[in-house]
């Protein structure tokens, strides 16, 4: 059996020919180059220097995953089309596993680990078991065993599923030197760290590994592969915390009017409207309402009443934790958009005196200083600015 080896997943770009149990090549390069410049270089080497015939591949194995996003899709990609353009079978092996097995005949607790950034590591536990057919027979074949699947864990929480197992451990992985100095503080277990001579990934082990798979059945169609990458890349973290902390403007339904009326009552205590003023005032035909929601929970409110072509606003609140977020002035934009496309051409609303941040606010809007009305609020005694913003306003 023939077994072509390729693994982008991390630091290293590795290449190898496995048959029977022979090594007949193998090419790794760990330098300031990309696996992208580096991988079909070395694949026509091999094919060149050992006179390789791609259709004497049994199989193309691949590093599955996890590892670097950028390099286990160049993998993929490149034994994809090897597969497509010889049709030969796709073995995806767990890239842990495939580093746990550069130690092979180990009966130590095999703990690999690739650096996942923020405090993280790829990782796993195994050991090697003996196993023999009859008690007579001397020579020893050893199975991996996965003491724990490969996952994405804090340093903290390997180490501390390392020392509940108590027994001397081996480290290898380029997440080792990274948390070196971590590791050696909390783990309380003997430990030994590999070598520079299988302490990364190798092809060979992989295509050995995926020599095992392949005679288990586990091949695959290359259509159906994609490699398996844990955690999402810091793309889609970005998109998604994105997501997650954006805020949504849109019309006050009525399920919205009790949180609102919280919202009002956190603002503005005893000035506040009251749950049942603003659903009456939420369904008047001449009135707009406008929410703004952030993970479920509704965060600002501001409304319109329209009165002969004037709207004014009122109920103009942001929840403390989200004001300086510039939710009041989209909120107040969509609310005048609305209110022009119901034929509103002014707008006029009112605001303590010394609210600053407020006026800021409204006058960015094109709000323009109009009177005073003296004595207007309460708690504490205040004057009112009344702003206006004419039609033409910018």
């Amino acid at each position: 059996m023939k077994i072509l080896a390729i693994d982008t997943s991390g630091l290293v770009c590795t290449v190898a020919v496995v048959e029977d149990d022979r090594l007949l090549a193998e090419f790794s390069i760990q330098h300031k180059i990309t696996h992208s410049e580096l991988l079909l270089p070395m694949l026509e080497q091999i094919r060149d220097r050992i006179s390789l015939d791609m259709n004497s591949i049994d199989a193309i194995a691949v590093s599955a995953g996890p590892g670097s996003f950028t390099g286990l899709r160049i993998g993929a990609a490149t034994v994809k089309g090897l597969c497509l353009a010889t049709n030969k079978p796709l073995v995806a092996v767990p890239t842990l596993d495939a580093l746990a097995y550069n130690m092979y005949g180990n009966e130590n607790i095999i703990c690999p680990m690739m650096d996942a950034r923020r405090s993280q590591v790829y990782t796993g536990i195994y050991t090697f078991v003996p196993e023999k057919e009859n008690e007579n027979q001397k020579e020893l074949k050893y199975s991996m065993k996965a003491i724990m699947p490969q996952s994405a864990l804090s340093v903290e929480e390997i180490a501390g599923k390392l020392n509940e197992i108590g027994k001397t451990v081996v480290l290898l992985g380029d997440g080792v030197p990274v948390y070196r100095d971590k590791l050696d503080e909390l783990l309380k277990v003997n430990y030994v760290i590999v070598p520079a001579l299988s302490n990364r990934q190798r092809a060979a082990a992989l295509a050995v590994l995926g020599g095992i798979y392949l005679r288990e059945g586990k091949a695959q169609d290359s259509d159906s592969f994609s490699p398996e990458y844990l955690r999402a890349s810091q793309a889609e973290r970005e998109a998604k915390e994105k997501k997650k902390n954006s805020v949504v403007i849109r019309d006050m339904q009525a399920e919205d009017v009790t949180d609102a009326a919280i919202l009002e009552k956190e603002n503005l205590g005893s000035e506040a409207w009251t749950e049942k003023q603003l659903l009456e005032m939420n369904t008047r035909d001449d009135s707009v309402y406008v929410v703004a929601e952030k993970n479920g929970r509704i965060v600002g409110l501001c409304g319109l009443q329209i009165v002969s072509g004037e709207g004014e606003i009122f109920n103009v609140s942001v929840s403390p934790d989200c004001r300086r977020s510039g939710i009041a002035f989209d909120m107040l934009k969509t609310l005048i958009e609305k209110g022009t496309k119901k034929g509103c051409e002014s707008y006029t609303l009112e605001v303590r005196e010394g609210n600053t941040s407020a006026r800021k606010l409204y006058e960015k809007l094109g709000f323009v200083n109009e009177g005073v009305r003296p004595g207007l609020y309460d708690n504490p005694k205040e004057d009112a600015v009344i702003y206006w913003k004419r039609k033409g306003t910018e």
